[in-house]
């Protein structure tokens, strides 16, 4: 499966390409270049670690097949909130609890790093605290209100409790039973916050380059990147292209699986309405295994969509609200373990939005996007070393759960490529299995456990 040319196909209608400004091109790469670390790929990760390295002093490239931000890291739900994907118990069963609480401490570390790196480098994302998470049955509410208590009193890590009685005063809604609330997360525009990363990354002096794909990657003392229009040689290798790494380094493909998810952005919605739907102005996301999440954004722009980008069938005006509108619904909910996009994305993600918000049932969809995530086997992220060459580090496995995670990511394999590897060996110390089934049967596995998970959900 070519992911590059189905993703490029999905991100062209999303809603961030059409109001985030690419103000710079990066050239792509041209002849042999020498470095003291290469990277690969331009997402939140990569550019992390290309900051992080180029504070410590070192000289950094980094090399993205299509344009910084293309992947995950441009187009997902703009969501930045505590812990993993995982549950806490699957760190704490293989660590034990008191390394289970240094990495949970990470990913509240990286919840802060988005804001100081924003204020650093005077990033203009969007920001807005506060997390809902929200659950949709008797069983959910008590897993989910379970799952708050041992964070309050595990972790020493607070949240708010949300009976039905006062949910309307956080979210107006009939699905949810009851909610917690973190004022600590919150969201953002993912592709602004990634391209502006890229902006500080240059500011810093690391070379960025575009347009260029490793082809191959050469172990060694020193390892190199291969691409079509040149090499790189460094000291060290960075590989942060998840699920675009195909056929670069084989022996992590196994352990991550492609997983397409999409999203929908609305027409602009009056403030009055979009306050009294989610006062807080919080980012919200369900407990199910195959789950929701939405927020409203900090602002609207004027609609870019155009017949072909909702299936062939013409956006509806926004009756003249735009002047006085200021947000947009953004609205995830599918997901494809087979990697084939689903049939009538806009309105079937139309559906699932009224049905969280029947207030909605006459505001049309106005952008539809997608693409891919990588996952893990244990929805764990998976950072480590490239069996048999040290000097090449990879960070993959954020499994949907990675706005914030990329950032900590970026800045613990760069302490571990200054000597100090502490932090990133707590990460690589979580075991990880291969999806059974071998190249061709773990998707049709996944598939059909997937399926099963919906089924519980719903009969919750």
């Amino acid at each position: 499966m070519h992911f590059l040319s189905v993703d490029r196909e999905l991100t062209r209608h999303s809603y961030y390409a059409d109001t985030a400004v690419r103000a710079v091109r990066y050239p792509a790469l041209q002849g042999d270049a020498d470095c003291d670390v290469a990277i690969v790929g331009g997402g939140l990760a990569g550019l992390s670690a290309a900051i992080e390295l180029a504070d410590r002093g070192f000289s950094v490239r980094l090399l993205e097949a299509r344009e910084v931000g293309f992947g995950a890291s441009g187009r997902n739900g703009g969501q930045a909130i505590h812990g993993l994907a995982c549950d806490q118990a699957e760190i704490e069963d293989q660590l034990g609890l008191d390394e289970a609480r240094r990495v949970f401490g990470m990913s509240i570390e990286a919840l802060d790093l988005i804001r100081q790196r924003c204020n650093r480098f005077g990033i203009d994302c969007d920001w807005r605290d506060g997390y809902l998470g929200v659950a949709t049955s008797a069983g959910k509410a008590r897993d989910l209100l379970a799952g708050a208590d041992h964070l309050e009193h595990a972790y020493g890590y607070p949240m708010q409790r949300i009976t039905q009685a006062d949910l309307p005063r956080w979210i107006d809604s009939p699905r949810y039973r009851t909610a917690v609330h973190d004022p600590r997360s919150g969201h953002l525009h993912p592709l602004k916050y990634t391209l502006g990363l890229a902006g500080a990354a240059a500011g810093l002096g690391v070379v960025i380059h575009e347009g260029t794909a490793v082809t191959g990657l050469t172990p060694g003392a020193r390892p190199v990147l291969h691409t079509a229009t040149g090499r790189i040689t460094a000291s060290q290798v960075l590989l942060a292209g998840n699920v675009y790494l195909q056929g670069i380094a084989p022996a992590l493909e196994s352990r991550i699986m492609p997983v397409g998810t999409y999203i929908v952005a609305s027409a602009p919605v009056d403030e009055a309405l979009a306050r009294r739907l989610i006062p807080s102005g919080a980012a919200v996301c369900d407990n199910n295994v195959v789950l929701d999440y939405f927020r409203f954004s900090a602002s609207a722009e004027p609609p870019q969509a155009d017949a072909s980008d909702l299936g062939g069938q013409p956006p509806q005006a926004d009756g003249g609200r735009s002047a006085h509108a200021s947000h947009r619904m953004v609205y995830g909910g599918r997901v494809s373990y087979s990697t084939a996009t689903p049939m009538n994305l806009a309105d079937s993600m139309r559906q699932r939005m009224v049905g969280t918000f029947p207030q909605l049932a006459g505001t049309p969809v106005l952008h539809a996007w997608g693409g891919f995530v990588d996952i893990s086997m244990n929805r764990a992220p998976d950072f480590g070393r490239l069996p048999g060459c040290p000097q090449v580090y990879y960070l993959q496995g954020f499994s949907g759960h990675g706005l914030a995670l990329t950032g900590l990511a970026g800045r613990v394999v760069a302490e571990a490529m200054a000597g100090d590897a502490g932090r990133f060996d707590t990460f690589s110390r979580i075991r990880h299995r291969p999806f059974p089934g071998g190249r061709l049967l773990r998707m049709p596995a996944l598939v059909l456990g997937m399926a099963w998970y919906r089924l519980k959900d719903a009969l919750a």
